[in-house]
């Protein structure tokens, strides 16, 4: 085989672009348009099998199987994040010697998959061999769900350690109190981290449980959570916090030392949270009203935003456009301005309230919000609850996307995580047919190199087409005559997500290789 090596010439200069149209022709083979960069992402739940599996005790072969369709529909979309949840409920989507199998999996807690499997690590592989990101997502304190059909396992905490665990609400939670049960979520978060390739660490809403009402009160009285032991030790021991504020120094310090602690293991694995959607009350906009996580859930995460505990916020706002009280765009300005350390907020949208329901949202709505978001630089990506919606194609929300998202982006880098120093990228031509009417071009990478994905732009008759390349053994991409390569840029991105130095051919370099 004939081939050509040609070193790197040029480095592009990283910024966020305009994404869903076009790139545009553009007349100068060596200049494409900027890196497109946005995060996409769906929530993937499998909590009461809402996304997946789609029910218990499917076989192993129909789990994998939905997972494929999945990761599939969320490659041709060109989304580049899914979020998927590992630990609904104290328990595992994965082997673990810390907490029991899921029910969700087999419709009994603590029973595995038979034959054997490891579904995350199914995820975590499929996912990155499309490009796509897979965010590990935990529920940081819920034990039971009221959907659980099956009695607990002899190695759930409920049983091991029935101290940490409260009933309320008919739920059990681990009390954020107690300090075996903060222990346990960062000690599964820890074992994750370091045993699978996840690109991120998910929490979700659940903090302290959000409120229910003491059954048959009238007027109604707001039950509460039952951690009267845990309070008393402290103030037995001299602590002098109001009971409020204690629950919410004991919901901050999980997150301080989460984030801490993951980055301690992998620098690279982005930690983000995705609490409920309206802020603290004292800071409101004029005209928000609604439920008050600070309050409620002892959630501070103005606090958490503001001591830069997490790589990226993602507020589930999850009303229309034009619904006043908790207006999306107010409620987008609203976050956006509690950010002064810079982070990521990328806004959950509520595209599962897409349905047959006479209340059902229109697609239109979730377009318009997409619209909203892009027109606002400051916010660079965002997630779709759920991808159930979005692989029944509800009212053709897919079709829309689709159209939205119609070239591909990576996601925002995190420079403050780090940089990996990438090697210089390098790019071989190759002859495939004896005649000359294809060949292909090869990233090829050194030795030693933590180049995670290529960002490439080709010119393909005349105008500018962007894709994304995984790292793989060969990662090429194959041409014939017909496609009028006549420019192609190859950037290598690392595990943060920055940009290395791009290598280049030009028409003339391809036909030197002929």
């Amino acid at each position: 085989m004939a081939f050509y090596v040609f070193s790197c010439c040029v480095a592009l200069l990283v910024s966020c672009a305009q994404i869903g149209s076009p790139p545009g022709i553009n007349t100068d083979p060596l200049t494409p348009p900027a890196i497109p960069r946005e995060f996409r992402a769906a929530w993937v739940a499998t909590v009461a099998n809402i996304d997946w599996p789609s029910k218990k005790n499917l076989s192993v072969a129909e789990q994998q199987q939905e997972i494929i369709r999945i990761v599939d529909r969320a490659k041709e979309l060109n989304l580049n994040a899914l979020i998927f949840q590992v630990r609904p409920a104290a328990d595992a989507l994965y082997p673990s010697a810390l907490e029991p199998w899921s029910e969700y999996l087999s419709g009994e807690q603590g029973k595995g998959p038979e034959p054997a499997y490891d579904p995350l690590k199914m995820w975590v592989e499929e996912s990155h061999r499309r490009g796509i990101e897979l965010h590990a997502w935990f529920n940081p304190y819920r034990a039971r769900h009221i959907s659980a059909k099956s009695t607990n396992a002899a190695t759930h905490i409920a049983n091991t350690n029935p101290e940490a665990v409260k009933d309320y609400g008919g739920y059990l939670w681990m009390d954020p109190g107690e300090p075996f049960a903060v222990d346990r979520t960062l000690a599964v978060i820890l074992d994750v981290v370091r045993r699978y390739d996840i690109d991120g660490v998910h929490v979700d809403d659940y903090f302290y449980p959000y409120p229910v009402n003491v059954p048959g009160s009238m007027p109604p009285i707001e039950q509460d959570f039952p951690d009267e032991p845990a309070w008393q030790r402290f103030v037995s021991t001299g602590g002098s916090l109001s009971r409020a504020d204690w629950r919410r120094q004991n919901v901050n310090q999980l997150m301080e030392r989460i984030n801490r602690d993951i980055h301690r293991e992998k620098p690279w694995v982005r930690f983000g949270i995705s609490p409920f959607g309206v802020g603290k009350p004292d800071r409101r906009p004029p005209g928000i009203v609604g439920f008050s996580q600070y309050d409620k859930l002892y959630a501070d995460v103005e606090l958490w935003l503001e001591k830069g505990w997490l790589d990226y916020l993602a507020p589930q706002l999850y009303w229309p456009i034009e619904q006043t009280p908790q207006a999306f765009g107010t409620l987008m300005h609203y976050w956006l301005a509690q950010n002064p350390s810079g982070r990521h907020v990328w806004p959950g949208m509520f595209t599962s309230r897409i349905d047959s329901s006479a209340k059902s949202w229109k697609v239109e709505e979730i377009i318009n919000q997409v619209g909203l978001m892009r027109a606002n630089a400051a916010v660079t990506g965002h997630i779709h609850f759920s991808m159930v919606a979005i692989m029944e194609n509800r009212q053709g929300i897919s079709d829309q996307l689709k159209r939205a998202y119609s070239s591909a982006a990576l996601p925002p880098a995190t420079p403050w995580l780090g940089n990996d120093q990438l090697a210089a990228a390098q790019l071989r031509v190759k002859k495939a047919t004896q005649n000359g009417n294809t060949f292909s071009v090869e990233m090829l990478g050194a030795t030693g190199d933590t180049t995670r994905q290529y960002a490439i732009w080709q010119r393909l008759k005349g105008e500018w087409k962007f894709t994304v390349l995984p790292v793989a053994a060969n990662s090429t991409i194959a041409y014939s005559q017909s496609d009028a390569l006549s420019g192609f840029i190859a950037t290598p991105i690392d595990r943060f997500g920055n940009a290395g130095v791009a290598a280049t051919l030009t028409a003339a370099d391809v036909a030197a290789a002929k």
